[in-house]
């Protein structure tokens, strides 16, 4: 791990919007160790060398292809990345393990393979599982001798997956629990032979289990889907199925913090995923704009072309940014902790609310970076023979998994008031002082100082205030009703998604020009220029909307004229700057990390 996160203080989940963090207190990918990019290497070889040569036979539902591909990936390490080396794995740091996630990103439907077993497969056993269910299985998964799944969804309880019918009760002899149910919508589901499941004991009491493939356990057919393809996606059918005591995960009646957790890890891991996807869609949209030609010349030459090339390198620059600053910020809390699986887990939860807006942000800039590589590549982007077809069914899905966007833009103001009423995070004294600020009038105006990316830092620093302004307005109005607002509450996630990514791009950029010099960051703070300018548009418009909804007459004229304020800006020439941008990546052809 580099040292740029040797803090004395640990920074608190949720603490971007109300605290100034300098450039060297974020990890970004210009730290990463010679170890981790030699990692990130080997994985990446695997995936292009191995898995995208297999995918037609993989969409063909060759599951033993996949079994035998989930070795491979086992005897590289990839599967037990962050798995203590005592279950076999290698005890590899978080920043590693998300590497082989961004890498594996590329592969299309085995993504979803991978993720699956190395995920929300494999971890709710590590955290939660016996010494001896450790011990028994773990070896086993990272080996990719045994394949896992995950099975909580079912026909009534999606989003609200404590409203589970699926039950078990403990059998007359106290040895097994005996589990019956139907769970829907199961990766890996046609060929898994461990399964983790969710039901409730004695009808009440939501706990987890894990599942072994045997007597009473059967699947239905493989579902028809729309993209990924070539991963298995089954209802698991479970008819008086045995599952010994000492599989049960954590304590009966606490099944909500595994399946809680879990999709904490889940959500950045995907968000991994889709940035290694996003980076193949833009490297390989760059070189068919290349090689295209109309009018008696490439197409990377009209400025149409290179608009949406500049806007999808953006993104993933942006989330890429993003993606190591909340990776680091969970590195650096594990690293203070005890070592134990719980303390772990208290670490990656601190940061719940970052998690979440990694899920949201990459899965919707990897849906805008797949629709626009569609659009390059014209007509052949239709086309089933072309990358840019798969590309976008397969990307659709990851607003879907873990959480829809829709649960998770509601759960980041919502976790961060929570830790607010708890007195973890200093948030609502801050948003105090700001409708105190908000009440007096205009500060009379200055010439901006000099310097690189000031005017973009003030930027960042009102987008942050203009969350605050809007959530204290929603929570004086709405108090413990708030959580029923749901369209206030998706406009101030998006504000605060806008806010933190601001900041990161500009902390990111002044890093690199520290490091290299200015000259050679110009396309670095030429990205975290276009964004925050971009950004600032979309944070007025989200925080129009929610005061519109919560105010009128002179509390919402108030309310207004400060978020004019707030808002103001000179606007950048974003059209010189994105020619700029995708003129490196043209150059070059290929998408430059």
């Amino acid at each position: 791990m580099s040292a740029v996160l040797e803090h004395k203080d640990l920074i608190a989940g949720g603490s971007f919007l109300i605290e100034e963090r300098a450039p060297e207190e974020i990890l970004t990918p210009e730290d990463f160790t010679e170890e981790q990019r030699m990692i990130a290497d080997t994985t990446r070889q695997f995936v292009d060398s191995e898995v995208r040569p297999a995918i037609p036979q993989l969409e063909r539902h060759d599951w033993d292809l996949a079994r035998a591909l989930l070795r491979k990936a086992g005897e590289l390490g990839l599967l037990g990345a962050n798995v203590p080396e005592e279950y076999g794995g290698l005890g590899l740091d978080q920043t590693s393990g998300t590497l082989i996630s961004e890498n594996v990103g590329r592969s299309a439907s085995f993504a979803v393979t991978f993720g699956a077993q190395t995920g929300i497969g494999m971890l709710p056993i590590l955290y939660f599982g016996t010494e001896e269910a450790k011990r028994k299985y773990l070896p086993r998964l990272v080996t990719g001798e045994l394949v896992a799944a995950y099975a909580l969804t079912e026909a009534g309880s999606g989003s609200d997956a404590l409203a589970a019918k699926t039950t078990a009760r403990l059998s007359e002899d106290g040895r097994h629990y005996i589990l019956n149910g139907e769970k829907m919508w199961i990766s890996n589901g046609g060929f898994a032979d461990v399964f983790v499941v969710f039901a409730k004991v004695d009808g009440e009491k939501f706990s987890g289990f894990i599942v072994e493939r045997g007597p009473g356990l059967t699947n239905g057919a493989e579902e028809h889907k729309m993209g990924i393809k070539g991963s298995s996606t089954t209802a698991l059918i479970l008819s008086d199925v045995k599952t010994p005591v000492e599989n049960l995960l954590g304590e009966v009646g606490k099944g909500h913090k595994i399946a809680f957790n879990i999709l904490n890890i889940g959500r950045f891991k995907l968000g991994a995923s889709c940035l290694g996807g996003m980076k193949l869609m833009l490297h390989e949209s760059i070189r068919y704009a290349n090689e295209r030609h109309q009018f008696g010349r490439p197409i990377s030459s009209f400025g149409a072309i290179k608009s949406k090339l500049a806007e999808m390198a953006i993104k993933t620059w942006v989330g890429e940014s993003v993606v190591y600053r909340t990776v680091g910020l969970i590195e650096a809390a594990i690293k203070a902790t005890a070592h134990d699986a719980e303390s772990k887990l208290r670490a990656i939860e601190e940061y719940a609310a970052e998690c979440s807006i990694i899920k949201v942000m990459l899965s919707e800039y990897c849906d805008e970076v797949a629709d626009e590589m569609v659009q390059i590549y014209g007509g052949y982007g239709y086309s089933a023979d072309y990358p840019a077809e798969r590309a976008y069914r397969d990307s659709r899905i990851n607003r879907i998994f873990e959480g829809t966007n829709e649960i998770n833009r509601m759960l980041i103001p919502g976790m961060l008031m929570k830790r607010a009423m708890q007195g973890r995070l200093a948030l609502l004294p801050a948003a105090q002082r700001l409708m105190d600020e908000v009440l007096q009038p205009a500060p009379a105006s200055f010439d901006e100082e000099d310097g690189l990316l000031v005017a973009e830092h003030k930027l960042a620093q009102n987008a942050k205030k203009i969350a605050l302004m809007t959530l204290g307005t929603a929570v004086q109005k709405y108090m413990q009703a708030l959580e029923d607002q749901q369209e206030i509450l998706m406009s101030v996630a998006d504000i605060i998604m806008d806010a933190y990514a601001m900041e990161t791009a500009i902390l990111r950029a002044r890093r690199i020009a520290t490091r290299d010099g200015e000259e050679a960051a110009a396309r670095y703070v030429a990205m975290a220029r276009v964004f925050c300018h971009d950004a600032i548009e979309r944070v007025e418009t989200n925080a129009r909307v929610a005061l519109a909804a919560m105010s009128e007459g002179d509390e919402l004229r108030t309310l207004l004229a400060a978020l004019r304020r707030f808002a103001k800006r000179t606007p950048a020439n974003a059209v010189a700057a994105r020619r700029r941008i995708a003129d490196a990546f043209i150059e070059a052809n290929r998408y430059l990390d």
